[in-house]
């Protein structure tokens, strides 16, 4: 689950806009803060934000996944895949964490 510092720094730029957000490096991937909560993940350079019945609908229509921590195994968290396009603009990935991070909080 390794992550550059180059796909992290891109992340970290198209997210300047939204403010305040963070990184922090931990199992070999990297978490995605914002106000002190944990709203995404990146491993091997993928980007996953956290996924609830509310949001689960809009990244099964774009063709996204869960994020599987163990190859090979069927475990599965409550993080999906970003789609690239929307890794690609700044504006919809701040809409995108916007709505994971009510997620994390709970106001979904």
């Amino acid at each position: 689950m390794p992550v550059s510092n180059d796909y992290l720094e891109y992340l970290l730029d198209l997210l300047e806009d939204w403010g305040g957000v963070t990184t922090r490096k931990m199992f070999g991937g990297a978490g995605l803060y914002k106000n002190g909560r944990m709203f995404g993940l990146v491993a091997d350079d993928v980007l996953y934000l956290k996924v609830d019945d509310s949001n689960r609908e809009q990244y099964e229509k774009a063709g996204s996944r869960p994020f599987k921590p163990y190859p090979g195994k069927p475990v599965t968290m409550s993080y999906w895949e970003v789609p690239a396009e929307i890794t690609e603009d700044s504006e919809l990935l701040a809409e995108w964490a916007g709505t994971d991070l009510a997620v994390q909080l709970g106001r979904s």
